[in-house]
């Protein structure tokens, strides 16, 4: 099976990293993107767009930053984390997320219908978890994105509470660590996550740490994606080794 995408290098330098443009969103289709760095993301009414920028934002795990007031935050709060309970709920709350965009506010309607069935198939198989952070019953906020082999490919979170999506970054970052993941890819440069850990690398040091963490040849992924999907659909803790983190204060 010929390569969907042509090499990242040929990505554009304006706008960042856009590399190409339609195809389909097939978990194949997805999970042969993600094991070479790339990701899409389009607005409704828009072709799929296919993205590789240069820098590159991601965390590595062991080295989140957890703020003097938000480890004190963590130790007295009662919050639970879980993981891929409720899926299709985070996703859904991603969606609705206002952001500021230009000095006025939007939804992050770059989720569309089509993006989500798309990683709730890709949920379906074991390759697209979550995490959510919850006070008792209710959601107050969580992430989710995808995870091939040693690194965590983050798409998106939500908070709907002060601190929630970074007890929800945090939770997966000591999975992360505790389960030798290498890398969390956060994408682009955001302030938030910046103040948690994340660092600009460029994209052959990403590409080069993306690599050694996806062991699977990417000749054979290329040929058969669903290689990186486990057996069967499976959690993310049924993923792993040891599991996450149940509650915020065991964070710090």
């Amino acid at each position: 099976m010929p390569n969907p995408f042509p090499p990242t290098s040929r990505a554009l330098n304006e706008p960042n990293g856009l590399l190409a443009v339609g195809g389909d969103l097939r978990s194949e289709t997805l999970i042969s993107a993600y094991a070479q760095g790339i990701f899409p993301w389009f607005e409704p009414g828009q072709d799929i767009l296919w993205w590789s920028p240069d820098p590159r934002s991601v965390l590595i795990p062991d080295r989140i930053h957890i703020s003097r007031s938000l480890k004190k935050f963590l130790r007295k709060s009662a919050w639970q984390i879980s993981c891929d309970t409720r899926f299709a709920a985070v996703v859904d709350r991603c969606a609705n997320v206002l952001r500021q965009q230009e000095g006025h506010t939007e939804h992050g309607t770059w989720i569309t219908a089509e993006m989500r069935q798309a990683y709730l198939a890709l949920h379906q198989l074991g390759v697209a978890h979550c995490v959510e952070v919850c006070d008792g019953d209710q959601l107050l906020g969580g992430l989710y994105g995808v995870m091939l082999d040693g690194v965590f490919f983050g798409e998106s979170m939500f908070s709907d509470d002060t601190n929630a999506s970074k007890v929800a970054l945090i939770a997966l970052a000591r999975l992360c660590t505790d389960n030798g993941l290498v890398m969390i890819d956060c994408q682009v440069h955001n302030a938030h996550l910046e103040t948690l850990g994340a660092e600009l690398v460029s994209r052959q040091v990403f590409e080069k740490k993306l690599e050694g963490a996806i062991t699977t040849p990417m000749k054979t992924v290329i040929n058969n994606p669903l290689c990186l999907a486990p057996v069967t659909g499976a959690s993310l803790e049924d993923r792993l080794t040891l599991p996450i983190k149940r509650f915020a204060a065991e964070l710090v």
